[in-house]
């Protein structure tokens, strides 16, 4: 069978459809919907765009969106996941299509309404995320130029963080508690050296990176190879950033509720040790 049968129009550019293998699916193509009539059969050549959502509930939420959002808009979530999809190494969670136009639809809103809202971690997910903050940033391109709204780069960082989530299959409240635990990471090691990381160096690049990957290394309960004599060189030598070095371990155990490796510390130590360096010489 080489052609869907129409289930219901949403809008002229989406509709639900019946497929042969998958049942209900939703369809998005421009102007799919243009004159179509329950029953009708659309040849698969037509299709731009077709996506399962396997769970009812996630089907229900996203016909009760649809009517409450610009056809434009539809039309620009496609052409960036259709981008996203086209330039990214992963497959995309077909809930994005859900979670983003929700959310681009109402950070317009909060535009038109003059409701600004900082991002507190922009930076971060800029390094650690490059790849999606380049989608992300196409993505409002795209909407400034298809519906004269300019979201800007902090709502950039949001979109970037919703992309994340939809590659790696994690929720978008994961993927922001982890961006802000970075951010909050950054704020005590600045805090507490009393030194502001130029968020442009590579020293900041390196520090997120390194945070990044002992959070993931946390996260998925790998362990460090265990060096006991680096361990109590680094207590000995550097006291003060290795005591720095085991705080920023504390809030990472208690915020991710996993065991941190001891062999963390010592390895964060000499990474912060290098800040102190940079720190030292700036004031030299």
């Amino acid at each position: 069978m080489s052609s869907l049968q129409v289930n219901k129009v949403l809008n002229n550019n989406v509709i639900i459809a019946e497929h042969p293998q998958h049942g209900e699916v939703v369809v998005i193509g421009k102007g799919i919907g243009f004159n179509r009539k329950t029953g009708q059969a659309i040849p698969l050549a037509e299709v731009e765009k077709m996506f399962i959502l396997t769970k009812p509930e996630e089907q229900e939420q996203y016909k009760q969106l649809l009517p409450q959002v610009d056809e434009k808009l539809i039309e620009a979530v496609n052409e960036i996941l259709l981008h996203a999809d086209q330039t990214s190494s992963g497959a995309l969670n077909e809930h994005v299509h859900i979670a983003l136009t929700d959310h681009i639809a109402f950070a317009i809103k909060r535009m038109q309404q003059g409701i600004h809202i900082h991002n507190p971690f922009l930076y971060e997910t800029k390094e650690m995320y490059p790849e999606e903050f380049r989608m992300a940033e196409f993505a409002v391109r795209l909407i400034h130029q298809k519906l004269g709204v300019d979201l800007g780069e902090e709502e950039a960082g949001f979109i970037a963080l919703h992309i994340h989530g939809a590659l790696t299959n994690q929720h978008i409240s994961e993927v922001r508690k982890h961006s802000e635990l970075i951010s909050d990471l950054v704020h005590i090691v600045e805090t507490e050296m009393e030194f502001r990381v130029p968020r442009d160096s590579l020293d900041y690049s390196r520090l997120i990176t390194h945070l990044r990957f002992a959070l993931e290394r946390i996260r998925r309960g790998e362990a460090v190879e265990e060096t006991d004599t680096l361990d109590a060189l680094m207590q000995r030598e550097y006291p003060d950033t290795y005591r720095l070095a085991q705080k920023l371990t504390g809030v990472m155990e208690e915020r991710l509720g996993r065991p941190v490796y001891p062999a963390e510390v010592g390895y964060l130590t000499i990474h912060l040790q290098r800040l102190v360096h940079k720190k030292q010489g700036r004031a030299d």
